[in-house]
């Protein structure tokens, strides 16, 4: 006898009934969102997912749907609770009802949330980003910068049509001590998925001309928490350590701090508490001028008035100091006198025997003195001739004697002939 055998949809409602009658009911569900996807209708279609947790394999998936009457309470309802927007990536958990459809297979229809399991696992994130930061040696080294006093020129990152912005630069311009503050926009998106790389790309910009720059702000105004996911990055957390100037947060937000608030050098609350505090270190600064200035005016006061006492004293003492001067430095000139007199007289003493030395040493290579000791001297043309062919034949010269002089004529080399 052949085995029963089913057709397909009978199949899938046997499992149907199957599902049903095992599960009992609703249950709890916690899993990672890795697809959400809201239609026209308002009907919300996600995909969970559980991974390995020692890597990033898939062990298990399910498709789910929140149906347009659940979503739209509990999306805003989960954003409110948590500061986080409801997308891919988060992990939740949520009271599902198992569904099995003949025609559709296998899903989870979602009927409630518990936004504390989530809030739970940012909060897990974000330690895990601090704590690997921290073994790293970043943490603060951003707070350990010094402030520069006053903080003058702002780098400050942040959308430019945002209304932070705007609250920031107003609250700068109409300080009430008339302060002068550089500013300038480096532009970023605020929130969203390229929150993380758009600010990277700012901080960029700005170390590429540090030097012109004192602090950074980071301000994004109001807006929903829900938006404050990006700022909890490990990248973006990491560069705001390690980067070179000062970084103020200003994020808008009161009731959590994001990981770049916990590695900035100063967190405040809103944009204009961030102006309100470079103001403060401005007047700060002022004060401690102002202070210098009457210091070192009273130091300037107290000073000329020792200094015209001590001219006083010594308008006194200035006679008879005079007197007394000018009575050591006759008898100094008087002494120097005599030194140069003495002086003097060695000195001409020394060359006039220098001079009587040359003076025989010249008589000695006299002219004169040479001829006396028969040596001549042959002149041509009045120049004495030093080589025999500088004269030729028929040549007028003369031969300067001691006693007189010679005047001949060469008839070949050798031969000389006395003139008549």
């Amino acid at each position: 006898m052949p085995e029963e055998s089913y057709s397909l949809y009978e199949l899938n409602s046997r499992v149907r009934q199957v599902l049903a009658q095992g599960m009992g009911g609703d249950c709890w569900l916690h899993a990672e969102l890795s697809e959400v996807r809201a239609n026209a209708g308002g009907h919300c279609f996600v995909e969970f997912v559980q991974k390995d947790p020692h890597g990033n394999q898939l062990l298990a998936k399910a498709r789910g749907t929140i149906w347009a009457n659940v979503f739209r309470l509990l999306k805003p309802y989960f954003e409110q609770e948590t500061g986080q927007a409801f997308v891919a990536g988060i992990k939740v958990r949520v009271q599902v009802r198992v569904d099995f459809h003949e025609l559709y297979g296998y899903s989870l229809a979602v009927l409630d949330i518990d936004p504390s399991y989530t809030v739970g696992d940012m909060a897990r994130r974000r330690r895990e980003i601090l704590r690997q930061l921290e073994q790293e040696g970043v943490l603060n080294l951003n707070k350990e910068l010094e402030m520069p006093v006053p903080a003058r020129r702002i780098a400050v990152i942040s959308s430019a049509t945002a209304a932070g912005f705007g609250d920031f630069c107003n609250q700068l311009e109409h300080n009430p001590y008339g302060f002068r503050f550089k500013v300038r926009l480096f532009p970023a998106v605020m929130q969203g998925e390229r929150v993380e790389q758009s600010i990277i790309a700012a901080l960029d910009a700005i170390n590429a001309e540090r030097d012109d720059w004192d602090v950074v702000v980071i301000i994004r105004g109001g807006g929903a928490t829900s938006d404050l996911s990006g700022f909890d990055t490990y990248l973006l957390a990491a560069n705001c350590a390690q980067f070179p100037l000062p970084v103020i947060t200003g994020i808008g937000h009161e009731r959590d701090d994001t990981v770049i608030d916990s590695v900035a050098h100063t967190r405040v609350k809103t944009p204009t508490a961030a102006a309100e505090f470079l103001i403060a270190g401005m007047k700060q600064a002022a004060d401690r001028l102002d202070a210098c200035a009457r210091a070192f005016a009273e130091r300037v006061r107290w000073r000329l008035e020792e200094e015209k006492k001590r001219l006083e004293h010594l308008s006194g003492k200035m006679p008879s100091a005079v007197a007394m001067r000018c009575l050591h430095e006759s008898h100094r000139l008087t002494d120097l006198g005599k030194q140069l007199q003495a002086a003097a007289a060695w000195r001409m003493d020394r060359e006039s025997h220098r001079l009587a030395l040359l003076q025989q040493q010249l008589q000695a290579l006299s002219p004169e003195r040479m001829l006396k000791r028969g040596y001549s001297i042959t002149l041509k043309g009045g120049k004495a001739v030093k080589s025999p062919a500088e004269v030729a034949e028929g040549d007028a010269l003369a031969l300067v004697l001691w006693k007189g002089k010679i005047e001949v004529t060469p008839i070949n080399k050798g031969t000389w002939k006395q003139k008549e």
